[in-house]
């Protein structure tokens, strides 16, 4: 593409980053001695810095959630039908906080970042997080940005785990959380998809027991399993139907009795699995599915979601999508009938979306719409 950006983009960004020297405990009982978090800001902090929204990040998400890194750049950020100017995070009315978290492979401190403490990639001796560890962390980016209280803090899937643990932590610091797509734990099928994914990394002969970058090379094939395997997951059937069927893709339409690609899913699933491998590492992967599988904040009040959830103090917005099995609509139901129980202000939308989990991500009309009716609101109630 030239240099002329989409009117509605946020053009050209530009990520920052910022290095914390103070050691961050962790809820595994380690911590990191320092570490670095890049980001991304698109608009502009208002006077009062009452109109800030934090973005959180999905499992393979990064800190590039709108805008392009180049004139030449294709393909914008993760978020691009939702963030820009006009959109429902509007970026002429709103300033946005979007970023990689710890574990992360796209500048954050990580596994392939170096342990100040040994002078040697971290790799498989990085801690495990979890989604607390991250918002704490992230309290710490808001800190430094001059943010005492978001305006709104949104996510879907992963991500809005991350908002819910905001809300919970942080209740002084949230206006509004927006959940999308998500759950307020894993089912055991979840965790179950996760550890066939993981096991796939593992058992990978290129793993080297995560010192596979000491070794020059990666588990590829572990890795795009593993890709293979989530990206199924991500959607559902009638999505897969469509978009793919089941008609031979060979010449003529004929099939070829061999182990070789036949049909056009199986073609798409390889493709998603190896451009994976080039742009994510594997044991941010492990690290990101241990996020999900250790999610899970009503366990510490005896399993009781609506106790957990006593002292928010943010508003509410949970989406879900029909076609979601993976986060199914009665899981973000959950969410709402906690919230209900502790008389919390919620508004519920579930979108009749064919798409699966991946809704979240795409530009479907009724779902933008939601959002821009609740964040007009929250401009409105900001004086953005």
């Amino acid at each position: 593409m030239s240099n002329t950006f989409p009117a509605d983009s946020v053009g050209l960004v530009v990520p920052k980053t910022h290095h914390f020297h103070e050691p961050l405990p962790l809820d595994s009982g380690r911590e990191l001695p320092e570490y670095q978090l890049v980001y991304e800001t698109y608009g502009e902090l208002n006077q009062d810095r009452s109109n800030a929204i934090l973005v959180c990040h999905a499992l393979s998400g990064d800190h590039h959630a709108a805008g392009y890194h180049s004139p030449t750049d294709r393909k914008p950020g993760w978020w691009e039908s939702c963030i820009g100017p006009g959109k429902p995070i509007d970026t002429n009315r709103f300033f946005v906080v979007s970023l990689n978290n710890i574990g992360g492979c796209s500048g954050s401190t990580g596994p392939a970042s170096i342990n100040p403490r040994t002078g040697e990639r971290y790799g498989p001796d990085f801690p495990i997080v979890t989604v607390a560890d991250w918002v704490r962390s992230q309290a710490r980016l808001a800190d430094v940005l001059g943010i005492d209280c978001w305006a709104a803090v949104v996510g879907g899937s992963l991500g809005a785990m991350q908002c819910l643990q905001w809300a919970i932590d942080y209740p002084d610091r949230v206006r509004h959380a927006l959940l999308i797509a998500t759950a307020p734990k894993l089912s055991a099928q979840n965790i179950a998809f996760n550890e066939v994914a993981r096991q796939a990394i593992l058992s990978d002969p290129d793993f080297h027991d995560g010192r596979y970058l000491e070794h020059g090379t990666v588990p590829r094939r572990g890795l795009a399993l593993a890709r293979m395997l989530g990206h199924i997951t991500y959607l559902s059937d009638d999505a897969m139907r469509a978009k793919f069927g089941r008609e031979p893709r060979g010449t003529a339409g004929k099939l070829s009795f061999s182990f070789d690609i036949d049909f056009e899913v199986e073609s798409y699933l390889r493709y998603q699995g190896q451009s994976f491998v080039e742009r994510f590492d594997a044991n941010t992967y492990l690290l990101m599915t241990k996020a999900l599988d250790y999610f899970d904040p009503a366990a510490k009040h005896n399993h009781d979601l609506s106790a957990a959830l006593a002292h928010v103090q943010a508003r509410f917005l949970v989406v879900s999508f029909t076609s979601d099995w993976r986060f199914a609509p009665s899981r973000s139901r959950e969410i709402v009938r906690a919230l209900l129980d502790g008389d919390k202000d919620v508004t519920y939308a579930e979108i009749d979306a064919p798409h699966g989990h991946d809704a979240f991500l795409l530009p479907i009309p009724a779902y933008l719409d939601v959002l821009q009716a609740y964040l007009e609101q929250v401009a409105e109630e900001v004086g953005a």
